[in-house]
């Protein structure tokens, strides 16, 4: 990476360098951002589920969905 990174200094791309660094890191804060996202709708469907089966059982509606 330094050889890369020396080629991109010597021809004076230093804003491109910081551009794709900065492209990427954002990148990947989205990229791990919807990870979480889709993590915490999982567990909020599971508890919505559970929430419902507990007022079915509460009510004394069949468990049949």
């Amino acid at each position: 990476m330094t050889t890369v990174t020396d080629s991109i200094i010597t021809r004076g791309d230093l804003a491109h360098l910081a551009l794709f660094l900065w492209a990427s890191g954002a990148s990947w804060l989205l990229a791990q951002t919807l990870r979480e996202m889709f993590l915490l709708n999982r567990r909020f469907d599971g508890f919505v589920r559970e929430l419902a089966r507990f007022n079915r059982r509460i009510t004394g509606e069949p468990e049949g969905e």
